[in-house]
This record gives structure tokens, C-alpha cells and sequence, in this order.
């Protein structure tokens, strides 16, 4: 019964099997309609031989009804053969085998259906090449940027991301509240993906349907974020984040900053006293030779104080910039370390301070060095140390040739008997205006706030290291260390411990 009833199905569901079934039945029906018709006549015109003139016609039916299943048959399996291909060619085509093709056999619907559908495969196989390049393109841009992108569903689960956008919400997961946890719409199970950092964006991102950009701060790192939702039909169905680092850029803007109003700073102090003595002298309010002389000598030492001034603010500038002539040359770094001793001598016994030169008789020979930019560093030490050491007190000047690491370098040490310097404040001593002491005016310490930046930057040209290592109310000692060798560029510098 399965078998009749699978038989039946296939002859009813198959077009070749409606078609058989219809010129069958409509065979049949034109003979019932002739024997209907024609058998009552046959035993009044043919009443000798009617027996054999019904199975003549019997055996004509039979024949006839033969060979039109044969013909029926015949016509169906050539119907049946371009339908069955068209099939195969759409599973194929399914499967994405698109450069599958079907037998064009004649001219007539069905080849037309068949011309129609190779074109229709033709097109297809080209829109889907088409579409992989620009996947392709696409994707080999993603991995090329240096930015990192990282696309979200409306759900927030992360559906996109380039090499570097990977690597960052890893990297962020560590975060306390690492990822948001958004809920599906249907059931109970969340999606945790969102980032923490970008919580807030998305947010508002996916609320207003509109482009936000916003500076975040993450591990010490400043994050430019740009993200704009992904709208089709005009809802909402996800969000796309571009993300650059920009702490480097906001570090250059921040000391951009910084700078203008320091240098505002540091020249408007000398230039509101060399105004203000000026109109002094201009409007004669003095009577006295002895106050005008007093006066001129205020002029003239601001005037010297901006010099220096405006000499470090191009000397940090080209340092920075890498435009700083270096004349590099074999030097005994211990006779100019007695010249400076000697310059020094007579401002610190002014001061009351004892300047104390321990450097040994043996010659502190550097085979490649600037003197010049060297009696700057020592210069500017010894000026900051004489400037903070109260009278009664001492300062240190030593040199000695040492061994790290195996290689040969001359150390030279700066010991002052000062203030000191606080703890939390050591670290950036080198900055550019930096005070260690808040309640300190530049007026009247004299400096300018850029000495040991450009004590330190120099020491890098020569490839040095310096340290500091200071007391608060005891003192402070400045440690350098530089190479012997003569090809110093490359070399891997120690660092220095006190």
C-alpha cells in the first residue's frame, strides 16, 4: 500500500506525471466516447460479423492506447530531463557552487528558462565575486589602520574588529566592571561585551541615533572615541567605535600649554620691574645719585636675567628639536672640572658656602665629549646647588673613573647641603619649570626653571645617565654617569642606584 501510495504522490507532484495523466485520461476518455457511441451501431450494420469486427476494434483500442502512453512517455522524458537539470543547477547554486550551468538543448520555453537561468547563475557569480573583494579590501584596510575599530550589535555583543580593536578590548576586559552586560530580547541569558571605558558612549549612542566623540582616559592613556550608529530603515541595529591613542598628542598639547604660560610667567616678573624702574627714572621720583645707581643696577639685572631667560628657552627648543651642535672631542674632563671649581670659588666664599673639589690627580679622559656643553651641565648644578645651600654650609664637587657593567665610565657627583628635595617631587625635578618648592619664587631664587632640563638633556646627547638622591633639610646629591668609549651612539646606558 506504501508502494501505491508513494506512486502516487510521484505521478501527482511531478509535472511529468500530471502530464502522463493527463493524456492518459483524455485518451481514454475519447475511446470510451467512440465505443459509447459507435458499439450500439455495430450489430445493425455489421450483424454477419459482429464478433469479429468488436475485437478489431477492441484490439485497435488497445493499440492505439498504447501507443499513446509510448508518445506520452517519450514526450514527458524529454520534458522531464531540462526540469530535473534547472533542479540540480538551483541545488548547486544553494550550496554556492555558482559556477554551475545548465545545458542549453533547444529553443523553445525551456530553453529560454534555461538561457535565462545561466544568466541569472552569470550574474549572481559576479555580484558574489564583486562582494568578496570589497570584503576582502575592506577587511585588509581594517588590518592595516592603526586605529582600532570594534562594531557592535544592538544587543552590544561585538560582532567586527580589526587586529588592533581586538587586542584593546582584551586588553580593557582587565578593567574593574570589565563589560556591560546587556540582556537579550528574548530570554534571560545576557551578552557581556560593551567594554567599560565605553559604556557611557554606547549609551548614548544607541539612545539619540546620532555620531558622539569623546576623550577617555584608560591606564594612563588618553583615547580619542568616535562612534556612530549603524541604521538600517531607520532603526537602530548596532554601533561602530573608531579609537585612536592620542596620549602623546595630549602630552605635546598639555607642555604646549604649560610652556606658554610658564614663559608668560617667568618674563612678565622682569618685565613689570624693568617697566616700573623705567618710569621711575623717567619721571626722576628719585633725588639721589645712590638710589638712580640702585635702580640701574635692578635694570641691568633683570635685563640679565631675561638673557639667560630667553638663552634657555632656545637652548631647551633646539635640544628638543634635535638641532643642537654637538663638538665632540677627547677631553680631560678633571681640568675643567678645576676651571669651574675656580670660577665658583669666589660667588660661594661670598655666599658663605664652602665649595670643595674632590678630583683626582690621574686625567678623567672621555674620548668622545662636548667640553663646552659639559661646563654647561656643571654650570647649572652648581649654580641650583649655591643658590639653595645657606651660608655656613658645604658643597661637593667629585670626579672618579668606575666600572659598570664591565665597561669604563667617569662618574662625577654634585653634593650640596641644601633644602633637598621632597620625595614626590624627585621624579620631576627634569620638567621643564617644575618646582620643588611650592612657596619658591623664581624672583628670588634668581633661576629660571629650565637648568636641569637642560642639564638632562644634554647628558642624553653625550649618552649619560643622571640620578638624584636628596634629604629633605639634609641635602642633595645629582650623580653622572658617562661612557669612556668613543663610539658612544647605540650604546645601552646602566642604570645608575643610589
Amino acid at each position: 500500500m506504501r508502494l501505491w501510495d508513494r506512486l502516487a504522490r510521484v505521478l501527482w507532484y511531478s509535472v511529468v506525471g500530471k502530464l502522463w495523466a493527463t493524456i492518459m485520461l483524455l485518451v481514454a476518455f475519447v475511446l470510451l466516447i467512440l465505443g459509447f457511441f459507435l458499439l450500439q451501431y455495430i450489430d445493425i450494420w455489421f450483424h454477419e460479423n459482429t464478433r469479429d469486427i468488436k475485437l478489431l476494434f477492441i484490439v485497435t483500442a488497445v493499440i492505439g492506447f498504447c501507443l499513446s502512453t509510448f508518445f506520452a512517455f517519450f514526450l514527458s522524458r524529454n520534458l522531464q530531463r531540462p526540469l530535473i537539470q534547472l533542479k540540480d543547477a538551483a541545488d548547486s547554486i544553494s550550496q554556492g557552487d555558482y559556477s554551475t550551468r545548465v545545458e542549453i538543448r533547444s529553443r523553445d520555453e525551456i530553453g529560454q528558462l534555461a538561457k535565462t537561468f545561466n544568466h541569472m547563475t552569470e550574474q549572481i557569480d559576479k555580484l558574489i565575486h564583486d562582494l568578496n573583494h570589497e570584503k576582502n579590501h575592506l577587511a585588509s584596510i581594517l588590518r592595516s589602520m592603526g586605529d582600532s575599530v570594534i562594531t557592535f550589535n544592538a544587543e552590544g555583543e561585538v560582532i567586527l574588529t580589526n587586529p588592533s580593536g581586538h587586542l584593546l578590548i582584551t586588553q580593557w576586559s582587565s578593567l574593574e566592571g570589565g563589560w556591560l552586560e546587556v540582556p537579550r530580547k528574548k530570554g534571560n541569558m545576557p551578552y557581556a561585551k560593551v567594554p567599560m571605558p565605553l559604556q557611557d558612549l554606547f549609551h548614548t549612542v544607541m539612545a539619540e541615533a546620532h555620531d558622539a566623540m569623546e576623550k577617555i582616559h584608560v591606564h594612563s592613556n588618553v583615547w580619542s572615541v568616535v562612534m556612530a550608529p549603524l541604521q538600517s530603515g531607520g532603526v537602530v541595529r548596532g554601533a561602530v567605535a573608531v579609537i585612536r591613542n592620542v596620549t602623546e598628542e595630549h602630552r605635546l598639547e598639555k607642555l604646549r600649554r604649560d610652556f606658554v604660560a610658564n614663559v608668560s610667567h617667568e618674563i612678565r616678573t622682569p618685565l613689570s620691574m624693568l617697566q616700573g624702574y623705567s618710569e621711575a627714572l623717567l619721571d626722576e621720583i628719585v633725588a639721589s645719585p645712590e638710589e638712580r645707581q640702585e635702580l640701574v643696577q635692578v635694570i641691568y639685572d633683570e635685563s640679565l636675567r631675561m638673557g639667560r631667560l630667553v638663552n634657555d628657552f632656545l637652548d631647551v627648543a633646539r635640544m628638543e628639536a634635535g638641532h643642537v651642535d654637538m663638538n665632540y672631542q677627547r677631553i680631560d674632563l678633571g681640568n675643567m672640572m678645576r676651571r669651574v671649581h675656580r670660577k665658583f670659588g669666589v660667588y660661594a666664599k661670598e655666599r658663605g658656602v664652602k665649595l670643595i673639589a674632590d678630583i683626582p690627580d690621574s686625567m678623567l679622559v672621555l674620548e668622545q665629549a662636548d667640553e663646552d656643553r659639559l661646563e654647561q651641565i656643571l654650570t647649572n648644578l652648581l649654580d641650583n646647588a649655591l643658590r639653595h645651600t645657606a651660608s655656613g654650609k658645604s658643597i661637593l664637587i667629585r670626579g672618579a673613573a668606575v666600572e659598570v657593567n664591565g665597561e669604563p665610565y667617569i662618574q662625577l657627583e654634585i653634593k650640596d647641603e641644601g633644602k633637598g628635595i621632597p620625595p614626590e617631587d624627585a621624579p620631576f625635578i627634569f620638567e621643564r619649570f617644575y618646582k620643588a618648592d611650592k612657596a619658591r619664587t623664581r624672583g628670588a631664587s634668581g633661576g629660571t626653571g629650565l637648568g636641569l632640563a637642560i642639564v638632562k638633556n644634554l647628558i642624553d646627547l653625550h649618552q649619560g645617565t643622571i640620578a638624584v638622591d636628596s634629604i629633605v633639610n639634609v641635602g642633595t646629591t645629582f650623580t653622572i654617569l658617562l661612557p669612556v668609549a668613543g663610539d658612544i651612539v647605540g650604546r645601552t646606558q646602566p642604570t645608575n642606584k643610589k
